[in-house]
């Protein structure tokens, strides 16, 4: 029986509540057909254990999420209480969390079932996504930096509690949702987003809704840059009534630099506590202190992580925090402004898979998978619904 031959987890969750499929049914037939090369671990026996627990709640007739009965993969720097959670380094090998990130006990009190931990570069330092599709049914959540074959909401920065999840970059990362399509991507940021008082950063009021997303006589601009790229996703936003214009954008090529020294700044203050004492992998070798701190941040982190902990290390010293790190917070700076008085002229902004410009600014975008490469669309702070209504343009209409 194909279970999930449909790619929308939002049609087969209501199948489990219409009683023509069951939760166990569901779940086992998910973890047959995964790619194991993609995760780090695979809950088996724990997600068909909570699936059988969850047919007996939706027995009894107890009202859950849309998205209920669904399996759900996370990247492996989400903590999960009981649950090893590494983000691929040997620094945290061994590491089982005593509690659950804000997303993991949201994700279980609406009823979805964390089948595995992706597999990701260590501490999410580089541009994948994940290792390869999280399954048939796609839905994933973590950290978005490039494209990855799904649908994805990478949200404004503070929109989804960042508590529990083990983070380098601490400005710069947001979780997002991952899916087949926009509308199990909505259903699943819904369940996510919202406040949460354990996470400073975390400003959004209540949860995003997107009951109503209609979105009529969209303005998308385009980078000069850029317009090649995305040439074919321009042309069907023109024929579904949306203005396509083109403009230079401003600040291009400082952008990823001003990143790359924020992200390498964070990332050496971050991961300063895995020192072989207080936290994560000890070397067997050290014999004195000193020896301690070297090896085991020697042997723990990897190459990648490495370079950054030193070009951090290097940006942030005395002697050259102005000349670096100051001005790298003053171009996102200029960026935001930049993006603001874009938004003035634009609803959307039109460009390759990028994010390095939307986790520099906050800024909310969505993924959209067309051929080889997809797109993204960026918007305004807080303007999802915007973003999702013109996925749903593309994806419904177009497609």
């Amino acid at each position: 029986m194909e279970i999930l031959q449909e790619k929308s987890a939002l049609k087969t969750a209501a199948a489990i509540r219409e009683k023509k499929l069951s939760v166990t049914e569901v779940i086992g037939d998910y973890l047959e057909k995964i790619q194991a090369s993609a995760y780090i671990s695979i809950l088996k026996e724990t997600a068909l254990e909570r699936a059988r627990e969850l047919q007996s709640r939706i027995d009894k007739g107890e009202t859950l999420s849309p998205l209920a009965g669904m399996p759900v993969a996370l990247k492996d720097n989400i903590s999960t209480m009981g649950i090893k959670t590494t983000c691929a380094s040997k620094m945290l090998g061994d590491y089982i969390p005593v509690f659950s990130a804000a997303v993991v006990e949201k994700l279980e009190q609406a009823g979805l079932i964390i089948a595995g931990k992706l597999n990701m570069d260590e501490f999410d330092s580089g541009d994948s996504c994940s290792a390869g599709s999280p399954g048939l049914q796609g839905l994933a959540l973590g950290s978005i930096k490039s494209y990855c074959g799904l649908t994805a909401i990478k949200p404004t920065y503070g929109s989804v509690s960042r508590y529990g999840i083990i983070s380098i970059s601490s400005s710069l990362e947001q979780t997002g949702v991952m899916g087949q399509n926009i509308e199990d991507c909505a259903a699943l940021l819904s369940i996510v987003s919202g406040p949460d008082n354990r996470d400073s950063t975390c400003v959004i009021k209540k949860p995003f809704n997107f009951t109503s997303t209609e979105i009529k006589n969209l303005r998308i601009g385009v980078p000069y840059q850029d317009k090649d790229a995305v040439n074919a996703a321009a042309k069907k936003f023109k024929v579904a009534g949306c203005s396509i214009e083109e403009f230079d954008m401003p600040l291009a090529d400082y952008i990823f630099p001003a990143y790359t020294i924020i992200e390498a700044a964070e990332t050496s203050s971050n991961l300063a506590k895995y020192d072989g004492l207080k936290f994560g992998y000890r070397s067997a070798n050290a014999k004195t202190l000193s020896e301690v701190y070297r090896l085991s941040r020697s042997e723990g982190f990897g190459l990648n992580i490495k370079r950054k902990i030193m070009l951090g290390s290097f940006v942030l010293s005395s002697d050259n925090y102005d000349a670096y790190f100051k001005k790298a917070l003053q171009i996102r700076t200029l960026v935001r402004e930049a993006y603001k008085k874009l938004f003035e002229r634009f609803d959307l902004i039109l460009s390759p898979v990028n994010t390095i410009s939307v986790n520099l600014t906050g800024l909310p975008a969505v993924i959209l998978p067309d051929g080889q490469n997809g797109f993204q669309l960026i918007g305004d702070a807080f303007c999802e619904n915007k973003l999702i209504g013109a996925a749903q343009i593309y994806q419904g209409v177009l497609s």
